[in-house]
């Protein structure tokens, strides 16, 4: 190592070991690993504290491999304010390197980089082109809720997303953005400007995105957290229906259905379409049949609906006409948009992290999205009995809110788009099918008392007849 690599040291593998081992973001601390790799993208500051973007790739004895990055600041001494954010000493025990994240004097690197789009050996900053200038930045603070990305809020104006697990190639999360930006769209937080570097290794002429900047939508409230008010209300209602509450969300879930159709129309212009047809479209049913396969052998209770279920997918097969595919959000669902005062947005167009890049830069038809967020009325409408012995009355006013709401999103999808989604009877009732076979599994793993949740859907999509309406 020459220059200021040489000088500071990072720690050695077995403290980076246990770093990465408690941090929510890490995604492997239920299987066997071991850091096999450690290096340097680039230097943000190079004097004193010294602020670097650190790669560190670890590999898991059962197969593969991960990159994550972890941004690093050294100080000569120990900082007490930082001491929550400690990585641990230098391997040359000279230093002591934190999570550059959580310093508010690192964090402004990044601000500054946008605004000035500045540039580095193996690192620069784009500022997009729909911004003229960033608002002013206040200090910043890290949000500490998030399980794969760490997200730094500068003031009440800008929030920058790193992303911590890395792949070659462009995030989508910055494309997607990127290009509703260009369309003028109204339903997302503004895209301010990102940070890329090179990606080292056999693959060291390209690049991967390592975060990107919004604007912070800071008068605003989650989806899931407004959902969930609404049937508080109702539940503590005994003799009123969803209609009858102060708190009826079925405006806000008609608001939603039109904000999702106007992005996914503002997504088919800007970036590439297709259709599936044939082996593509048997490929997609192909993959519902395994991840169902699978799931029966994880969760039993699933066999008995396991004839209907194939059903619901094999029946994509006899479709007329070819399935229309575009660019989506792929992970859908209420904790994935904020009300704000000037109507909904549209969070987080990263896909599922677990998933690789390409395949969450894939093509997919939007009745995924609609199925992801029809569940998710679901669970917001259920979640809350999920820890109480069974109530009837509650059950029912579950069933009613949710169906209440579901067919008001898709009153509203069905506005916007100039097709309700519910005429797409097939179509959407596979990809409901597949999402809640997922959720069957996840319930099962990690929340076994949620249980029940997705296995009501089961035992509906698997009575649910798919005649009638066109395809």
């Amino acid at each position: 190592m020459t220059g200021v690599e040489g000088s500071v040291a990072l720690p050695d593998r077995p403290t980076l070991e246990r770093f990465l081992g408690h941090q929510r973001w890490f995604a492997g601390k239920s299987r066997s690993w071991q850091v096999s790799d450690v290096r340097t993208v680039g230097w943000l500051r190079t004097e004193a504290p010294a602020v670097r973007i650190a790669l560190v790739t670890v590999a898991y004895d059962d197969g593969g491999t991960e990159a994550y990055q972890l941004p690093l600041v050294n100080y000569d001494d120990e900082v007490e304010r930082l001491s929550h954010a400690l990585v641990g000493p230098a391997e040359d025990g000279r230093t002591y390197c934190y999570d550059a994240l959580h310093d508010k004097d690192a964090t402004s690197l990044w601000f500054d980089g946008i605004d000035a789009e500045r540039a580095g050996e193996g690192w620069s900053f784009h500022r997009d082109p729909s911004v003229d200038e960033l608002p002013p930045a206040g200090p910043s603070i890290v949000i500490g809720a998030e399980q794969s990305n760490t997200s730094v809020i500068f003031g009440d104006s800008v929030i920058l997303k790193v992303f911590r697990k890395l792949s070659p190639g462009l995030n989508p999360d910055i494309e997607v953005h990127s290009a509703l930006a260009a369309e003028g769209s109204p339903y997302i937080a503004p895209l301010l400007g990102w940070l890329e570097g090179v990606w080292p290794g056999d693959d060291s002429d390209g690049s991967a995105s390592l975060g990107m900047a919004q604007g912070f939508l800071h008068n605003s409230t989650e989806g899931w957290a407004s959902a969930t008010a609404s049937v508080r209300d109702l539940y503590a209602e005994a003799d009123l229906h969803a209609d009858e509450v102060g708190g009826d969300f079925a405006g806000e879930a008609f608001r939603l259905g039109v904000a999702t159709a106007e992005v996914h129309k503002a997504l088919a212009r800007a970036l590439p379409t297709g259709t599936l047809e044939g082996k593509e479209l048997g490929a997609l049913v192909e993959g519902m049949r395994v991840r169902l396969d699978r799931a029966m052998g994880e969760v039993p209770d699933l066999d008995q609906y396991a004839e209907a279920l194939r059903t619901a997918f094999d029946d994509l097969l006899s479709l007329e006409e070819p399935v229309d595919v575009q660019r989506v959000h792929g992970d859908y669902h209420l904790g994935q948009v904020m009300r704000s005062l000037d109507g909904w947005k549209l969070l987080d167009f990263e896909g599922e992290p677990a998933r690789p890049l390409e395949e969450r830069r894939a093509l997919d038809s939007p009745m995924k999205d609609v199925a992801g967020m029809l569940r998710s009325f679901d669970y917001a409408a259920r979640h809350l009995l999920a820890d109480h012995p069974p109530d009837p009355r509650l059950e029912y006013r579950a069933v009613e809110w949710a169906g209440r709401n579901r067919d008001a999103f898709c009153d509203g999808y069905g506005e916007g788009a100039g097709r309700d989604p519910r005429e797409q009877v097939v179509l959407l009732r596979a990809f409901e099918t597949d999402k809640a076979v997922y959720e069957v599994v996840y319930e099962a793993r990690n929340r076994p008392r949620w249980l029940p949740i997705p296995m009501s859907a089961i035992e509906r999509l698997a009575t649910l007849g798919a005649e009638g309406g066109e395809q």
